[in-house]
């Protein structure tokens, strides 16, 4: 994770931070220095807000938005519905960071393609979801995927767009409001 670090906001080292899809998941350490809010729609995640990213309702502004392995979770025609949700309560000048899973070389297979804290994963789970926990919670069922070009056009609203291909087929886009 340390190669991620370059991609934090660059003129921020604190500030106010929403984790948008947070579930159980840490801060990662690259932003331990801002004040987090957790938003998920799941109240057994013990988020902060609970609330839909497609209707985050009156909850203030951000400096930065995390939104990890969230927005495959929605239908395609609902991730423009949460990128402007997004941008609405992003304070101007602000950093959105989204990860999503790269599925520009995956197959629908049972072959394992790495080891995840969760388990080994495989094509179908990439696309599908994580077969084990849609099982206990429907919301991390995969709706939409995304590859380089898609996620960059999805994040076309926003200014200095950056999209990488990380390891562990993972996607990581930039933008700033």
């Amino acid at each position: 994770m340390g190669s991620m670090k370059i991609m934090a906001p660059k003129n921020m080292a604190t500030g106010s931070l929403l984790h948008v899809g947070c579930g159980s998941d840490p801060l990662p350490d690259w932003l331990h220095g801002f004040t987090e809010t957790r938003l998920d729609i799941n109240p057994n995640a013990n988020p902060d807000i609970v609330a839909s990213m497609l209707d985050m309702g009156d909850i203030g502004t951000f400096d930065v938005i995390l939104c990890r392995h969230a927005l495959e979770h929605l239908y395609s025609h609902e991730v423009t519905v949460a990128l402007e949700e997004f941008k609405r309560v992003l304070n101007n000048g602000g950093h959105l960071i989204v990860f999503v899973p790269d599925l520009q070389d995956v197959q629908a297979t049972n072959e394992v393609l790495f080891m995840s804290p969760s388990g080994p994963i495989t094509g179908l789970d990439l696309i599908y979801g994580f077969r084990e926990a849609i099982t206990t919670n429907p919301h991390m069922q995969h709706k939409t995927g995304f590859i380089k070009d898609i996620l960059e056009k999805s994040l076309d609203g926003f200014g200095e767009v950056v999209v990488k291909r990380l390891g562990n087929y993972d996607l990581m886009g930039v933008g700033i409001k």
